[in-house]
């Protein structure tokens, strides 16, 4: 979509015929310029950097506030805890479930600390921003940036859509010339290669990006996306002083993208620059919370970090802009030992590239006032539960970096909350299951009252519910805290106000998004706790596709995914109901989540029900109500892209010349005998190629890697393109 004379958007016509395409000398990359990125070691750490000239001041007493608020509150919630459960003496459970309610606990105060220091910020005007502003003036550009799209089996019509209205945004701020875009593909499937080849060619054609946007797909997806981006950085980092790296989902406003590159080019001892994405484009229930919670909370949960991080941030793997000289230098990153799953490549990458780059001396920053940057979230319980798998496995593999030489201590509570964001899971299940275990023992155990040794009065083992309802009452309010410091913070921001429909609406969705929250909780603590598990037994996430859609689900597969959890529901409720109707209805909000999983599964994944609340004005974000032009862009052009017909990636190719002809040049280079390891399922595919009747019979016995092994052969095109030949002249054949 682009202006025309009048001044009004239109849509570009995003189905050009591709045999369209005219361009005789065409390169899918520019010419190479290495860059050394040397795998670093975690038992030897580079000599220190000094004090980093971004640092803001005050930072030790604000780390201060925070962090000794947090010890502070901790002891004083432990203090009571003790009392309310070895009121008359300690006891093996109640030991057990003071450590475990300190360590949530410190968890909590911690989150409220850094809460209420963003507040604290956000009220007095302050943070980090370079001296840049949101509305001011776009600065010069000296230098060079590359936009980095890293894309493994994403649909290609988003992932073309997103990249095309940045394209449009940057080119729009008159600074287009200083950024080029790059799709690094890992993609395995074979239809979807061949898909992104031609909308990466139909996209060149529409922009007149043939110098400034790139496609390279990758045979072997080794280390997953931090290795596609290493590769990247090997080949061609040595021409762009900064790259921003983004994800599928990702878009970014091109005045964004500006003021970042020229925040690094005015600072140089910064490494990296992580913006604040907001959720966007939700539609299904799932997602319409996910976006509200993250447009109204997220800022001050942001802000918060930044207050008291400062130089020693944190990088969330897309939507940053990074110094790629900082990023070679600093975050090569090396293969764990140790046993499966926890050896091998980094998975969560982002957090282990932070801290290394902190420790070689570039300072790393936040920016959350800085608007612009877009994602989308997951529409559904379950899609999280998926990326959340692999997630789970990278940051419980950072035990293994934590003992790593020379992290800034910072960057190791980093890596430490990153673990502790999957383990409280295990930890609040082993709570409430410990609380459970304290009301049977009073319930159903002879209680010895003198033990063993003399004494004129006895010890009674008894729970102060007074007590413990005050605890109860003092952790959900610093549970709930952040969220009222957020609606005050929207209470004084006028265009946030009126964008989530105003203050009576905005409040309404705070109280529907706290309770449907708390609803999913539950489920999603007992997920969460399994992959725990599994991943310590061994088992591997492996690397799934993130469905980023939201469709209906049928009842069956919900039932078949969710039942277990209405059981255990179940099963816990009439435990606690036996035990005591008083323990039932302190754990009625837990029961409730389990006992109504699949329903809330159908529910909250409900397009329907989300679009209705949009129309009512719940759960609305300012977004929507004042959509950017890059969002309305990128919007119109993925709407009109994915309704193109899809056809197999064979038959795509083998149905166009020029297709075909510009696949050929962006293959790999052919294997070097005796250099480069046998590719199995090439040599297996080329045989079936070989001894097959047919194009059709071809087709049918090659498997999903053997097709792509085929695709990405010379050989196996040109046995491909003469059974196609075979294929149309025997019908004329035997018409003669």
């Amino acid at each position: 979509m682009h202006p025309d004379r009048r001044g009004r958007s239109r849509v570009r016509n995003l189905a050009l015929p591709l045999d369209a395409v005219t361009d005789a000398g065409f390169r899918a990359l520019p010419d190479e310029a290495p860059l050394a990125m040397p795998v670093q070691s975690l038992s030897e750490a580079p000599p220190r950097g000094g004090r980093p000239a971004s640092e803001p001041r005050g930072i030790v007493f604000r780390r201060l506030f925070v962090i000794g608020g947090a010890v502070a509150m901790t002891l004083a919630g432990g203090e009571k805890m003790y009392f309310v459960f070895n009121s008359n003496g300690p006891s093996i459970l109640g030991i057990l479930v003071l450590l475990l309610f300190v360590t949530l606990f410190a968890w909590v105060a911690l989150a409220f600390m850094s809460s209420l220091g963003g507040f604290i910020a956000a009220m007095s005007g302050g943070g980090w921003r370079f001296g840049i502003t949101q509305d001011g003036p776009l600065p010069e550009l000296t230098g060079h940036t590359a936009l980095l799209m890293p894309t493994y089996n994403e649909s290609p019509a988003r992932v073309m859509a997103g990249l095309e209205a940045m394209d449009e945004s940057l080119i729009a701020t008159g600074r287009g010339a200083h950024f080029t875009t790059f799709i690094l593909s890992d993609t395995t499937n074979p239809d979807i290669w061949i898909a992104e080849e031609a909308a990466f060619l139909a996209l060149r054609q529409r922009t007149g990006g043939e110098t400034r946007i790139f496609y390279r797909r990758r045979a072997k997806n080794i280390e997953r996306k931090a290795g596609n981006i290493a590769e990247w950085v090997r080949r061609f980092g040595g021409a762009y002083p900064q790259m921003i790296t983004l994800d599928a989902d990702s878009l970014m406003d091109g005045a964004t993208i500006v003021r970042l590159a020229a925040a690094m080019e005015q600072n140089p001892g910064v490494g990296l620059i992580q913006t604040l994405p907001v959720i966007v484009n939700g539609e299904t229930l799932f997602a319409r919370m996910q976006q509200f919670a993250g447009r109204v909370y997220g800022p001050l949960i942001a802000q918060g970090i930044t207050w008291w991080h400062g130089s020693e941030g944190n990088y969330w793997g897309h939507n940053a802009i990074i110094r790629t000289r900082a990023f070679a230098e600093q975050a090569g990153l090396p293969h764990l030992r140790g046993r499966k799953p926890f050896s091998g490549p980094v998975l969560s990458h982002d957090f282990v590239e932070a801290a290394l780059m902190r420790r070689g001396g570039w300072a790393i920053h936040m920016i959350p006032a800085l608007g612009g940057s877009f994602e989308e979230s997951p529409p559904s319980l379950t899609d999280v539960a998926v990326r959340d798998r692999r997630w789970c496995q990278g940051n419980l593999q950072h035990v293994g970096v934590l003992p790593a030489c020379g992290l800034n201590w910072v960057s190791r509570l980093h890596l430490l909350m990153g673990i502790g964001s999957y383990v409280t899971a295990p930890l609040w299940l082993c709570f409430l299951l410990a609380g459970v275990l304290i009301s049977l023992q009073s319930r159903f155990v002879q209680p010895s009252y003198f033990g063993t040794t003399k004494s004129l009065f006895p010890r009674w083992p008894q729970v102060d519910p007074v007590l413990a309802k005050w605890v109860f009452i003092g952790t959900m309010a610093v549970l709930l805290a952040p969220k009222v410091f957020a609606y005050i913070l929207l209470l004084f921001n006028g265009p946030l106000r009126r964008g989530c429909g105003g203050a009576g609406r905005a409040f309404l969705s705070l109280l529907l998004e706290t309770l449907l929250g708390a609803l999913v909780a539950p489920v999603a603590m007992l997920i969460q706790t399994s992959g725990v598990i599994q991943i310590l037994s061994g088992r591997d996430s492996g690397w799934n596709v993130q469905n980023r859609d939201g469709d209906h689900v049928p009842f069956r597969i919900v039932w078949r995914q969710y039942w277990r959890y209405m059981l255990f529901g179940i099963v816990l409720a009439v435990a606690a109901y036996a035990v005591s109707p008083a323990l039932f209805l302190w754990m009625t909000p837990v029961l409730l989540g389990l006992v109504l999983a699949v329903p809330m599964e159908m529910i909250t994944a409900s397009r329907s029900i989300g679009l209705a609340l949009r129309r009512l004005g719940l759960l609305q974000i300012v977004e929507e109500h004042r959509p950017p032009t890059v969002m309305q862009r990128a919007t119109a052009a993925h709407e009109v892209l994915r309704r193109q017909h899809a056809e197999s990636g064979v038959a795509r190719l083998l149905g166009s010349r020029r297709l075909m002809e510009h696949h050929r040049a962006m293959l790999p280079p052919p294997r070097r005998p005796g250099h480069d390891p046998i590719d199995a399922p090439l040599l297996v595919g080329l045989t079936k190629l070989q001894e097959a009747t047919s194009l059709q019979a071809a087709l049918s016995a090659l498997s999903t890697s053997e097709t792509a092994a085929v695709l990405g052969s010379a050989e196996g095109l040109d046995r491909l393109v003469a059974l196609n030949v075979d294929c149309q002249t025997a019908p004329a054949a035997a018409s003669r």
